[in-house]
């Protein structure tokens, strides 16, 4: 759900595509940083310990306040092992309501599943399973919930929409149903649906075989291109080539490497200069309730709120010409002529809802909607900006000149995961979720490419 970067610059004609590895090599490349990032973690547990067990320590002496609702409902959050989950788990429980937690088996030890927000936890199938919507609905049942709010995987945002015909006789399902989603989440449709509305686009063409990219008239059109898979592809995203290449071969070879085709489609997209921000929207019939913007970048790990009123207005018109009710999250480009325009639009929640970890009006946000006549929530003034400290510490690692500019981040920002008044999550992400994840691939041979604390996962090739 990060925003590729925006910055295209022009790289060496691209080399063959690799030989897929053999296990022995899958091996020699996954062991030493696996343990090595193992090593990593270890080191920092004892820290971790006594920050956590301090703040435990000071709970018990001042325990934490809790709104009391004037209706209280019982709140079903899945995702459990994003940290988006966990911030939505904990704004429902301090305004008084009752939170049930899920997620799939690979990550029944999320530390999420120990906050003090979570009343209760349950293991569901993976969203694919053709089972998922008749667990989410066994829970539904046996929890008494009144309202399910979906935190979403790419891929599982298309199973939620389809579970929400069998679970809304039940309760009532914060969420697109699944015409609408399939719509908005094609990168082509969305395209052509925002420029019905009079919105501002870029260019964008639908590809299902490399000849159409090969055979496209570049020299038509005074633009750069760049190719997306449609399909969510967490490696490939961060790839914007520009096309075309110095020379017609290069070009029809960069594309023949990626996997286009009738089942697979990409979009050929005119690049658009500028900067570009994302965006999280709870809406209610096409009205939206929640609102947060921030700026974008290929990692988006930072997240601080900015007014931009012509954002605003772009993501106003185009839920309220769907008639929206769920969450969804925008990428848009204001270019340097001050034009707005939408590249693309995710389904589900944002980890910008961090932003609003301050905010005492976000579960009714979500649960009630807004009064007549107000607008919608967004971060508060005053609200620190969210960052991961692992993440941070492991940037200081990597480049230790930066060490200055990751320290002003963590003095003037708020970790995202740690809450004094509720540490365990904090402890059991680092040293329980990601070690069990890591031992998993090491016991596997399986290859990832990096750590996502924010999601609480490992970024695998060909994952979700």
């Amino acid at each position: 759900m990060t925003a590729a970067p925006r910055t295209a610059p022009a790289p060496p004609a691209p080399a063959p595509a690799p030989a897929p590895r053999a296990p022995a090599a899958r091996a020699w490349r996954t062991v030493p940083r696996t343990l090595g990032t193992l090593a990593l973690l270890a080191a920092a547990l004892p820290a971790n310990l006594v920050v956590t067990g301090a703040a435990l320590l000071r709970s018990a002496v001042v325990p934490p306040r809790r709104a009391t609702a004037a209706r209280p409902r019982t709140v079903l959050v899945s995702g459990g092992k994003m940290t988006k989950a966990l911030q939505l788990a904990r704004s429902f429980h301090r305004a008084g309501h009752r939170v049930v937690l899920v997620e799939s088996a690979r990550y029944r030890f999320t530390g999420h599943r120990f906050s003090r927000a979570v009343d209760r936890f349950h293991v569901v199938p993976s969203p694919q399973d053709p089972g998922y919507a008749r667990a989410l609905l066994r829970i539904v049942r046996e929890e008494g919930v009144d309202v399910y709010v979906p935190v979403c995987s790419p891929v599982a945002s298309r199973h939620d929409a389809d579970a929400k015909a069998l679970l809304a006789p039940h309760c009532e399902v914060l969420h697109l149903d699944p015409d609408t989603l399939r719509r908005v989440d094609d990168k082509d449709e969305f395209a052509r649906f925002a420029a019905s509305l009079g919105l501002d686009v870029p260019d964008t063409h639908r590809i299902t075989d490399p000849r159409q990219v090969a055979e496209f008239d570049f020299a038509a059109r005074d633009a750069v291109y760049v190719l997306k898979s449609i399909a969510y592809d967490p490696v490939r995203r961060l790839d914007l080539t520009p096309l075309p290449r110095p020379t017609p071969a290069e070009t029809a070879a960069f594309v023949a490497a990626l996997p286009i085709s009738e089942d697979n489609p990409w979009i050929l997209q005119e690049f658009v200069p500028g900067q570009e921000f994302c965006t999280h929207s709870t809406v209610r019939d096409g009205r939206v309730t929640v609102h947060g913007c921030c700026e974008s970048s290929a990692f988006q790990l930072n997240y601080a709120h900015v007014d931009e009123p012509a954002v605003e207005e772009w993501v106003r018109r185009f839920v309220g010409g769907l008639g929206l009710t769920g969450q969804v999250s925008l990428d848009l480009i204001r270019t340097p002529d001050g034009r707005v325009r939408g590249i693309e639009c995710n389904p589900r929640t944002h980890s910008a809802i961090t932003m609003f970890h301050d905010h005492p009006g976000l579960a009714a946000a979500y649960l009630e909607g807004v009064p007549d006549g107000a607008g919608p929530v967004v971060p508060l003034p005053a609200s620190r900006p969210t960052y991961w400290l692992y993440q941070e510490l492991w940037r200081m690692l990597r480049r230790p000149r930066t060490a200055p500019e990751r320290l002003r981040v963590v003095l003037r920002g708020k970790e995202a995961i740690f809450d004094a008044d509720d540490p365990l999550p904090f402890l059991l992400v680092h040293h329980l979720q990601i070690p069990w994840l890591l031992l998993g691939n090491l016991v596997r041979l399986r290859d990832w490419i990096r750590v996502d604390v924010n999601i609480g996962k490992l970024v695998e090739p060909a994952g979700d």
